[in-house]
């Protein structure tokens, strides 16, 4: 059974979303709430205090998931479990994220917030490297957490999208991108040979061919 301060975070994220944060009184939210603006204030003085405790639980989130993964041994398997975890919990807090998005003025306005979520973000980030990494290597990994992040959001609403299939579409992209890193730093001839025939293979396919191109 949910808390009485889980109740009101739940209300009046449901009236952030529906009308906007700054259109959404604490009056409004008692009223939704059924209870008087008194107990209201009892759990949150005003509502900046709301939109605060979601940065609190958001960014908790991601700092458990960073000090598990940091209590790890590094390595492809940690980075593919950090990805499933940061999956499922964006999942979780779905609308709380949506309202991130969809309030950006507002967020902004909370800076400090803001640089902590900043903080725990490159937290997570540098799980998904080895250190000493080049610039290629950081940036694949970032675009894997991004993949993450940003195709729940991008394709959720989409006419007949199955949701389980949504997961597992954008994790399969995700895990491609940590696959990409591997190969980058296996240093094996080898491998980067079969990986440098396989673009090229791709490359030749998606190109038109001259006759095509005077057609």
């Amino acid at each position: 059974m949910s808390s009485t301060r889980e109740r009101i975070q739940r209300v009046a994220l449901e009236l952030f979303l529906e009308q906007g944060y700054e259109k959404t009184s604490l009056r409004e939210i008692a009223e939704r709430l059924g209870v008087t603006k008194a107990a209201l204030y009892y759990h949150f003085k005003a509502k900046e205090d709301i939109l605060t405790s979601y940065f609190e639980d958001f960014g908790g989130a991601v700092h458990d998931l960073i000090a598990w993964g940091e209590a790890q041994p590094r390595g492809p398997k940690l980075r593919r479990e950090v990805l499933r975890r940061y999956m499922d919990l964006i999942i979780d807090k779905h609308d709380m994220i949506r309202f991130f998005h969809e309030n950006q003025p507002t967020v902004r306005r909370m800076d400090d917030k803001g640089k902590h979520f900043k903080e725990r973000m490159g937290a997570l980030h540098r799980l998904m490297y080895e250190p000493g990494a080049d610039l290629e290597t950081r940036v694949r990994a970032f675009q894997a957490i991004m993949t993450v992040h940003t195709s729940w959001f991008v394709f959720f609403e989409d006419e007949g999208t199955d949701r389980e299939n949504l997961r597992d579409a954008a994790l399969s992209v995700a895990q491609g991108l940590v696959s990409a890193n591997e190969i980058h730093m296996a240093d094996d001839p080898l491998v980067d040979g079969l990986a440098s025939a396989a673009v090229k293979a791709a490359e030749t396919l998606l190109t038109p061919g001259e006759e095509s191109q005077k057609a």
